[in-house]
């Protein structure tokens, strides 16, 4: 796992839009003088929703900051699943290789996401790899944390629980529209959902905001990449989408809404 910890504020800055350095602290075990992070940078997360200002300083100080260039791998599947993670900015896309080998897309992170919580399911090794799907800045913490901070704020735990509930039942969803819809209409539910939850409104349409390539969609959809390359295409003349590069902007939501549900 290849991470680098930021000795200043620079990045954080840029991502946050703020001061978020509060002095220095003692030097890393690598040598490098690590920053103070400040509050700020978790207050707005809702695993840590109602906590108070000591409460936030003392899970910042357990924390380190990374920051990921794009293609970097946070953790691979199989793994020792020794830390856990909340991203910062940025996003991650996180796969899983089957039993016959294929790769499968099973979501993205958002920033405010804790991920990698392996130990909350009683999992010893990471079940997926994440990686950042464009530079991204995350915190990590040792699992050994985990037990510290729940039994000082139990509603982590609560909140943790909820995040893989919601994650269940997203997966259970996915099941049920493999066994139940026709490929089109996953492939226009998986662009309106990310459409939804990533969309940002331009002259265009609404960008989803960040890389999403045909391959992405494939995999998310149980579809092939010459399905997805057809459909896209399909809907750009259409005047559904307007597809480039790993780029996708939806111009008619109401329209591929339709699709998703079954209509034309």
């Amino acid at each position: 796992m290849m991470v680098a910890c930021l000795p200043c504020s620079l990045d954080l800055n840029r991502a946050r839009g703020g001061v978020v350095v509060r002095g220095e602290q003692a030097a890393s075990t690598e040598g490098h003088r690590m920053a103070r992070l400040d509050r700020s940078l978790i207050a707005g997360v809702p695993a840590f929703a109602n906590l108070g200002a000591e409460a936030l300083d003392d899970i910042l100080s357990r924390a380190q900051i990374m920051r990921l260039l794009k293609g970097e791998a946070v953790f691979r599947q199989g793994e020792p699943a020794e830390r856990f993670f909340l991203l910062l900015h940025g996003r991650l896309r996180v796969t899983r290789i089957n039993a016959e080998g294929a790769q499968i897309l099973v979501r993205f992170i958002a920033p405010n996401d804790m991920f990698g919580v392996a130990m909350a399911i009683g999992a010893a090794t990471y079940p997926g790899t994440a990686t950042a799907a464009v530079e991204s800045l995350a915190l990590s913490w040792p699992n050994a944390a985990w037990a510290e901070l729940i039994a000082a704020y139990p509603s982590l735990a609560v909140k943790a629980m909820q995040s893989l509930g919601a994650r269940l039942q997203d997966t259970q969803d996915r099941v049920l529209d493999l066994a139940t819809q026709n490929v089109e209409q996953r492939i226009a539910g998986a662009v309106l959902k990310l459409a939804r939850q990533a969309g940002r409104k331009t002259g265009e349409g609404v960008l989803i905001d960040f890389p999403l390539s045909r391959q992405d969609l494939a995999e998310m959809t149980g579809a092939t990449l010459h399905t997805v390359s057809r459909t896209l295409s399909a809907w750009q003349t259409k005047g559904l989408v307007d597809c480039g590069r790993q780029k996708v902007v939806v111009r008619d939501e109401q329209g591929l809404s339709a699709i998703a549900a079954g209509g034309r």
